[in-house]
Formats: C-alpha cells, structure tokens, sequence
C-alpha cells in the first residue's frame, strides 16, 4: 500500500507454522489465504505468505505414503511464497527424500544453518532470499531451525549453531535490504534472545515450541509472532515502509483463529484425492496374522516383546526396553498392511543405544515399575499415543520382593542370566524418545548416545512380523 502524501508502503504478511498435517484445519487456511490474496491484488498491495517449518508430520497417512511430497505440493497449490523447514521435514526422512523433498516447490525454502557434510547442499536450499516488495522497499527472509545434530549427522547434514549463522548471514544480508524477517524454528527462548541481540530484525515468526501470540509480542526492535499449533490460528503481520527516511515505522502482528472460516472446496477435494492415492500406496501387505495380536498398554502382550526382541538383536545391544503404549492398537486376524503398522505404531520415533551403569539402569528398571510412570501421560518427543504404559524389557529378568507399583521393592535384576553389576556399563536399545527431558533422566543424562537412522520403530515392528 502507498500513501502518496507520506510515501508509506505497507507489506502484508501471512503465515503458518506447526502444521504437523492436520489437513482438517488445512482448507480453512487455505480460504484465508486466497481471500487476502484476493483484495490485495485487486488493490494492488504487496504481501507474502510464509510458512515456517512442520508443515508435514509423518502421523498422517498422506505425508507418510508420500514422504511429504504431497505437503509441497499443497504449499504450492496455496501459493506459498517462502518457507522454512523444521524438525519434521529435516530429521524424519532419510537423506534422500529429503535432499529430493523441495526439488518441485514453487516457492523458496531458506534455512541457514543447515549444510551437507559433503558440500554438496540441495539446489532448494538457501540462507536467504530478497523480495522486492515495491522498486523502493525490499525485504530479506532468514529462516533458522533447530540443530538436532543427533539427528542430522547420522545422514550427512550438519545444524550449525543459529545464532552463529544469523549473525554472519545478516552481516551480509543487511546492506541489500531495508527491512529483515526471521523464520525461527527454534522455540520461543531461542527468539526472544535473537530480539534482544538482533535488532536489525523487525518480524520474528516463532514455532517449534508451538508457542501462540495472539498479539505480536515487541522484543527491542523486533516483534515476535507465533500462530501455536495444528493450524488452529493463522499468521497476520504488516511491516510499513517510509521511503524517504528508509526505514521501518509501523509494525504489527496478531493471530487469527480460524474456527468461523469456511473451507476452500478445491483443496478438500485435494486432500480426498492425496488420501485415496496414500491408501492405495500403503495398501501392501505385510504378513497374515493366523490370529489376533492384542495389544494392552498395561500388560506385557506377544506384540510388543516380539518388537522389543526385535530392537534387541536388530541393534546389537545388552537389552533392549520399550513402553507398551508405543503400540496403539491390536491386529486382528488376517492381512497386516502398511496401512496397520502405520495406524498401530504412528510415531516418528527412532532406535537409540544409550550406554548405562548398571546403577543407572536399576534406577530405570525401578521408575518404570512404579504405577505414577506406567499410567503418565506423554505429550512430545515425537510420541503420538496416550500413555507410557508398563516397560517391557528384552534380555532382563526382574525379581520382586513386593508386587506393589507403588513402591516396588526389587529383590534382584539379571542381565542376560547374569547379575547386574552396579559398576558395570551395558548397552540398552530403546526409543529415542527417552533420550529427550525427564522421561527418564539417567537415559537423558548418558554421555554416549548411538542413534539409527532413518529406522522408525514401526520399520522394526515390519521386521517383526515379517519373521515371526
């Protein structure tokens, strides 16, 4: 917009972030979106729509089936100007699919701090881009996402420090643009540090922590912005340009829930299409159960010790422990399909050895007994169940003196038939998501971590019945 009595022009922006495929909100966006589009090209206004990084989640068939491709192709059908990528796309497809994921995107994927190990980056991939928004008024686009170099080197990526790269980035950024936005997927603290320290940046679009700011929230000279989670709410900012002093005056940002709008027909009929082409794609089948396989979080069924067995010898390891509510659903009689083993086991989750005292361990083994841990609830880490359910263990017999979840009292704890060595190291084989905050803090806590990559643990739940 320009005001010629002040020469104002003002950049619209519209944004998303989290999605983590849940298409349910996804036509609604989509209406937004076009509405907006709609009145600015017909007043001839400048806008942008971003998006900044979780877009696909694995958990749902259509980003399952196709590895995310058919996200992209519904950011291009949304007219998608510049996104970033998180966790999701980044650690969740192996080195190919991802390298491959943006090759047919119709917008510009920034991410600076993330780089092949063998120099060998993705034409997609750029530390930034600049978008001429008026012949007098250009911005810069950053995006940042989070290092999980756990995650990203075991494929041949390496997740540079952010704030490393944000400064050497804008360094050289700065001279060519008048304003800057940063696609932060880094979580709500990371952005709050990058306004105090950063104050060459006017709009900080948040995410990753699924944080929501129904109001931008001004940090120095920065303004940071968050639409939370699951499409719920969708991005609003304007950033208003005086071009005679060269400078940003007026910037603002709030979320807007989408609740009350209307879906977009063309893209539910989109979405109904990439869903009959994922069923069919994951219609294969992967054995025939004689019988049913049921599945109880809080008991030890065949299902989730034959996985456990899996994780086990698949990984080489002393003993291998997983929570039964890993698994969702039981298998009945007949045809298991891809399909299943997704339904059942959803979780973008991936094997990890972890090297333990036996000390450590016992302390594991004991939490794990105690009816507070099996019944708690786990929200994150990649876990899309309900709770953790009883802790099934291969290679570990455990003795009690007392069956009592509340405080169990353990009469002994055998490793392989043998007693366990408080002084000794051992090898346990578990779910990655144990390695991350107060699951299990003596997991957390282990100085050596071997992640196995891109193997999720449905992938080992394939072997299993395979071969059962």
């Amino acid at each position: 917009m320009r005001d010629d009595l002040n020469m104002n022009e003002t950049l619209h922006i519209y944004y998303t972030s989290d999605l983590h495929s849940h298409f349910e909100n996804w036509p609604k966006i989509v209406h937004f979106l076009k509405e907006k589009i709609h009145q600015h090209e017909r007043k001839q206004e400048p806008y942008l729509i971003l998006d900044n990084g979780d877009h696909l989640d694995r958990v749902q068939p259509i980003s399952e089936a196709s590895k995310g491709l058919s996200n992209v192709t519904l950011l291009n059908e949304a007219a998608y100007d510049v996104v970033t990528f998180g966790n999701n796309e980044g650690i969740t497809l192996d080195r190919d699919e991802f390298y491959h994921l943006y090759d047919d995107a119709n917008f510009s994927v920034v991410c600076a701090n993330v780089v092949s190990q063998n120099g060998d980056n993705p034409a997609w991939l750029k530390r930034y881009v600049i978008k001429d928004v008026t012949p007098n008024f250009k911005v810069g686009i950053i995006g940042l996402t989070a290092p999980f170099n756990h995650f990203y080197h075991p494929m041949g990526w390496d997740a540079l420090d952010p704030l490393k790269q944000l400064k050497l980035t804008l360094t050289e950024l700065i001279p060519q643009v008048d304003s800057v936005i940063v696609l932060s997927h880094l979580g709500v603290d990371q952005d709050e540090l990058i306004a105090k320290y950063f104050d060459e940046i006017d709009l900080i679009i948040g995410g990753h922590t699924h944080h929501l700011f129904k109001e931008g929230k001004l940090i120095n000279n920065s303004i940071l912005s968050a639409v939370g989670k699951f499409g719920h709410y969708v991005g609003e900012a304007t950033l208003t340009f005086d071009t005679e002093q060269k400078a940003i005056i007026e910037k603002a940002a709030y979320a807007q829930s989408v609740e009350t709008i209307p879906e977009d027909k063309g893209t539910k009929n989109s979405l109904d299409m990439l869903l009959k082409q994922a069923s069919q794609t994951m219609s294969d089948v992967v054995c025939t159960l004689p019988a049913p396989l049921e599945v109880d979080w809080f008991k030890e069924t065949p299902i989730i010790q034959l996985l456990t067995e899996t994780l086990k010898s698949w990984t080489g390891a002393d003993l291998a422990m997983l929570n039964a509510g890993i698994i969702l659903e039981s298998l009945p009689k007949g045809d298991v399909t891809l399909h299943d083993l997704h339904r059942i086991c959803p979780h973008p989750i991936n094997p990890v050895i972890v090297e333990m005292t036996g000390r450590e361990l016992q302390e594991v083994i004991r939490e794990g007994l105690t009816e507070r841990y099996i019944h708690y609830p786990i929200v994150g880490y990649g876990f899309r169940g309900k709770v953790m359910g009883v802790l099934v263990y291969d290679g570990v017999e455990i003795e009690l003196k007392e069956v009592d979840r509340h405080e169990p009292l353990i009469s002994s704890i055998y490793i392989n038939q043998k007693l366990l060595d408080s002084k000794k190291t051992y090898t346990l084989a578990t779910a990655d998501m144990f390695t991350f905050g107060h699951l299990a803090p003596n997991i957390a806590h282990a100085s050596k971590k071997t992640y196995f990559m891109p193997e999720f643990m449905r992938d080992l739940l394939k072997m299993s019945l395979e071969t059962a």
